[in-house]
């Protein structure tokens, strides 16, 4: 499940960044950007200890 989600958002934010670059819309490609750092934050398996 983890994984799908992963590929779900990695997808999405690759072609809001493209939909983005092609329109020169700067919205829709800083929120793809912010989807990959999402999913950087996601993948990294560092825990908070609080």
């Amino acid at each position: 499940m983890k994984r799908a989600l992963q590929i779900v958002l990695a997808v999405i934010a690759l072609i809001m960044i493209y939909l983005g670059v092609i329109n020169s819309m700067l919205p829709p490609a800083l929120t793809g950007i912010g989807f990959i750092v999402i999913l950087m934050l996601f993948n990294s398996h560092h825990k908070i200890r609080p």
